[in-house]
């Protein structure tokens, strides 16, 4: 029974202690220094050792310009514990006293400690970075490194050279150390791809490249073939980066599996050409049946998304041919599930789309394979508009794949189905789940329904017209893009100075686009520009405005001027970066 008091209490007493933790960091945050120096005093006095309180002690007494007690704080605790560390607290604190002297002394102090004991080097380079002493940091690193040259500290150098501006011996440092240490790449990347993509990244952009034409020329190691195709693919020059990978794969010539992923980014960035140039050489090289497989059915994709109704007898022989080569199998699930949606949605023939799958059914699939043919026949349900058939099957799919991207897919189409017949408050519900899906693509989907339902039923009770333009998006889902055309014009004529006017005009310019009519496209999007520029579609309009102009109409300046506004304007839009780098290639800077 004591023992059990003794743990109730222990209980509460560590609640307490946590409350008034919080308590102080409150404090602390809104800026009442004086409250929260007592607070921490009195932490401090139930723990004299914990380092986390007396930094905080020290940071209020210097924010209430209390510098001599924090002096003597400092002193007493560095004269208790010998914390290489404090010394450089002490001469911060005499900074803040503006007396640089001892200030340096301290500082100095502190880096001849690494040489009683380089393992200090840790403590002392953190401390230094975290007050920004990004100098006294790196004499440190150095001085450690020409104690013990065993030790390794190029990436913390790397980030402190680029921190202060010295972008040259940041790439330097930081390439020296992907080739010694392979394993740190992808590190290394990701803090490459943050200066890439910073405001002032011109110049960082040209010295990264430039640097990797220089190593790659000097050294023939295919390690710096693999590093300008990633620089490439972070520009999204995806046939430069082409150009590496083929140098790789001659050397190589191990797998295409790159090859063909790269030609998938070229599709997804409305880069046909270099695509099909992509799979074509993929082709020619591979004897991999499921390489093969996949090239042809990501270049017929392509074929089917450009193509008119008079092409379709060509591409219906295609797609039996390739069936007949690779054969009704598991492998060749893809090709069976491209001649299903095509033969749907395109060709008009459900009934036949839906019995390629239901023989695939019959094949020994594993799960995913199983959830893949599914959610096709799913698809074509949705499209004969029989939604409760449609809903069993990506219900299925959620179920055996609850964590999977496959499952949260399946939940964004299930949602979709309740839309698109317009029962709004349940695909509210799903929509708002899926705003925080893992998956960047799904939770935009999400977030976009779900701001389109939740707004123009405030604005609009009896939902008449958001339910006309849920039937807009079906004709678009079911590939009717005339008649969706027709019904997203009865909604702007029905609706002028409307919640739903902006989303109208948005989907009309993306379904002109889509037919090619940029004409009638730039005209919509104009209008958003004009008549909704406080609107959540102004960056979007501005930005495929951009991009009619620039790729299609050829007319760089009016290009230029969009992209621009969006620089300007918008630097928190999804476009900002793209429009960014385009917009400098526009205006004639050197090429990146």
């Amino acid at each position: 029974m004591k023992k059990l008091f003794l743990h109730i209490a222990l209980f509460f007493s560590l609640i307490c202690f946590a409350q008034n933790e919080q308590l102080a960091q409150n404090y602390f945050d809104k800026g009442d220094f004086e409250k929260a120096l007592i607070s921490y005093e009195d932490l401090l006095k139930s723990q004299p050792g914990n380092a986390f309180y007396f930094q905080k002690q020290i940071e209020c007494l210097q924010q209430l310009s209390q510098f001599d007690k924090a002096e003597k704080g400092i002193q007493d605790r560095l004269d208790k514990y010998k914390q290489p560390n404090l010394l450089i607290e002490l001469g911060f604190n005499f900074q803040l006293k503006k007396d640089q002297e001892k200030a340096k002394k301290n500082y100095e102090k502190a880096l001849e400690k690494i040489k009683d004991n380089v393992s200090n080097v840790y403590q002392i380079a953190a401390t230094f970075e975290k007050k920004v002493l990004l100098e006294y940091a790196l004499r440190a690193y150095q001085m450690a490194i020409d104690i013990e040259p065993k030790m390794n500290f190029n990436i913390q150098m790397a980030i402190l050279h680029g921190q202060m501006g010295n972008t040259d011996l940041m790439i330097e440092t930081f390439l020296n150390e992907a080739v010694t240490n392979p394993q740190n790449s992808p590190m290394i990347q990701s803090q490459l791809s943050y200066f890439m993509n910073d405001n002032s990244s011109e110049t960082f952009v040209l010295s990264l490249k430039k640097a990797l034409l220089t190593r790659a020329q000097k050294d023939q190691n295919i390690f710096w073939n693999q590093y300008l195709s990633w620089f490439f693919v972070q520009q999204k020059e995806y046939g430069k980066a082409f150009i590496q990978e083929k140098a790789i794969y001659k050397r190589e010539p191990e797998s295409l599996s790159n090859i063909v992923n790269l030609s998938q980014m070229a599709i997804e960035e409305h880069e046909p050409e270099t695509a099909k140039e992509i799979l074509t050489f993929v082709l020619e090289n591979t004897q991999d049946t499921d390489l093969k497989i996949k090239a042809n059915v990501l270049l017929m994709n392509m074929k089917i998304e450009n193509a008119t109704e008079k092409d379709y007898p060509i591409l219906t022989s295609e797609i039996e041919v390739l069936v007949k080569q690779f054969g009704v199998s598991p492998y060749s699930l893809s090709l069976q599930i491209l001649q299903a949606h095509f033969t749907a949605f395109y060709l008009k023939n459900p009934e036949q789309g839906k019995a390629i799958l239901k023989t695939a059914l019959t094949l020994p699939l594993n799960k995913y394979q199983q959830a893949d043919l599914k959610m096709e026949l799913a698809d074509i349900f949705l499209f004969e508009e029989k939604f409760n058939q449609a809903s069993i099957y990506y219900s299925q799919i959620e179920e055996d794949l609850k964590s999977d991207e496959v499952g949260h897919e399946a939940s964004l189409k299930a949602a979709k189905t309740s839309y698109f017949k317009t029962d709004f408050e349940w695909a509210l519900k799903q929509f708002k789940a899926l705003k925080s899906a893992s998956t960047q693509l799904i939770a935009n989907d999400a977030l976009e329904l779900f701001l389109l339902i939740n707004d123009n039923t405030v604005a609009d009770s009896t939902q008449v017209a958001l339910k006309k333009f849920a039937r807009g998006d079906y004709l678009l889902y079911q590939n009717k893009t005339q008649e969706a055309l027709a019904q997203f014009q009865a909604i702007l004529k029905e609706n002028k100075g409307n919640e739903i006017e902006s989303v109208t005009l948005f989907r009309l310019g993306k379904t002109h686009e889509k037919l090619g009519d940029f004409a009638s496209a730039l005209v919509q999007y104009q209008e958003i520009i004009d008549r909704h520029s406080e609107g959540i579609y102004i960056d979007e309009a501005l930005y495929f405005s951009a991009e009619i102009y620039n790729k299609q109409l050829k007319d760089i300046e009016k290009a230029k001027a969009l992209y621009e506004k969006i620089l300007f304007k918008h630097e928190d839009s999804i476009y900002f970066i793209d429009a960014r780098k385009k917009y400098r290639q526009l205006r004639g800077d050197k090429e990146l």
